[in-house]
């Protein structure tokens, strides 16, 4: 087992933590400064972390299972949430895992998401949505603006290459795909899902969006996916980056797991969780747990709100909706997002009940 000195804190957040406020990291610390044999310069016998030399804080002061040495959660990059239940391994001890690369095969990237053909026009079905508000002239002024479906990359081999890099994230993770909720047995059920149960209420995603949001999941049910890459940083570990420009209000994706109560995950170690219902009641509070099964949206990074500079990275925006009598999550472009830029959005949204002093 992962050990830890100390009490173990709850967390209900992808990547971030309950640390206390930053401490002193030596800037210029590498995880290759430590010998392969996992020894430091330094003999003490008091645990400290490698990163920053402190043996503050021995909460959140970690163990490798192998070499003994100790890290804080919050100076690992990418950042853990919390003290893993199973083994945990440090950086240097682990250096030997080299990242697979899912094989670029049609076939096999067909059968990987599980891609289905038909006859229906996706341009055709786009084009009918957008003539279908054109009709509604200056009424459409009133309202407020439209969710945008997203538009893939025209050229098929690319889109293969894009797919093939949530792939070999989702396989690095031992993660299944899936591009829906999913109510597994001992979790909670479909019937807890109640947008009513809302505390001070959900919006209703609109008609006209709801048929946007659909046709996105047709798309991508077709092999017409998103262009967004995923690729492996080692400061912030897996990210998604836009492979073309996406407009402002573009849906990206929906925030897809198992669903559970959130009172059963009170002592999960799971860094992904998202809330998907806050109610009045906080025993019927529901989270999504994409650990075991999700789609591109568990590797999209939040931002530390805390500065102007992460502030300044913000491209998406995560909205709860009522879509027919069901909570759902959606990640939504909050402005236009050039090729090549990184996504983020703000965890906290409007709660501001997360710390994220630690993002990079």
């Amino acid at each position: 087992m992962a050990s830890s000195r100390g009490t173990k804190e709850m967390a209900f957040r992808q990547r971030r933590t309950q640390a206390p406020k930053p401490i002193s990291c030596s800037s210029s610390f590498s995880y290759e400064d430590i010998s392969s044999d996992g020894s430091d310069s330094e003999n003490d016998d008091d645990i400290s972390c490698l990163v920053c030399g402190s043996g503050d804080y021995p909460a959140d002061l970690l163990l490798c299972d192998k070499c003994d040495k100790g890290f804080h959660l919050f100076c690992l990059r990418p950042i853990l949430a919390s003290v893993p239940k199973g083994s945990w391994f440090c950086p240097t001890c682990t250096n030997n895992k080299k990242l697979k690369s899912f094989p670029l095969v049609q076939t096999k990237i067909v059968d990987f998401f599980r891609i289905q053909r038909s006859q229906e026009s996706i341009p055709k079905a786009i084009q009918d949505i957008r003539k279908k508000r054109k009709r509604s002239g200056l009424v459409m002024a009133k309202k407020k603006r439209k969710l945008l479906a997203f538009t893939p990359s025209p050229d098929p081999t690319r889109r293969l290459e894009q797919m093939a890099s949530l792939a070999t994230a989702l396989t690095a993770t031992g993660t299944e795909f899936s591009n829906e909720l999913t109510y597994r047995p001992g979790m909670a059920p479909r019937s807890a899902n109640q947008p009513a149960l809302e505390r001070g209420g959900m919006q209703i995603l609109s008609k006209e969006d709801s048929e946007t949001l659909n046709l996105c999941k047709t798309m991508m049910e077709r092999g017409e996916w998103p262009p967004l890459m995923v690729a492996f940083d080692p400061q912030e570990g897996f990210t998604v980056a836009a492979d073309r420009y996406i407009k402002d209000l573009t849906i990206i994706t929906e925030y897809v797991g198992d669903v559970d109560y959130l009172k059963n995950r009170e002592d999960d170690d799971g860094d992904s969780m998202m809330t998907l219902l806050s109610a009045a009641n906080p025993s019927k509070s529901l989270v999504i747990c994409p650990d075991k099964r999700s789609n591109i949206a568990r590797f999209i990074n939040g931002i530390n709100n805390h500065t102007l500079e992460g502030k300044k990275k913000q491209n998406l925006k995560c909205v709860r909706f009522n879509v027919n009598g069901e909570c759902r999550v959606l990640l939504i472009a909050n402005r236009d997002i050039s090729k090549g830029e990184r996504l983020y959005y703000d965890y906290n949204g409007d709660e501001h009940e997360y710390p994220t002093e630690h993002f990079v």
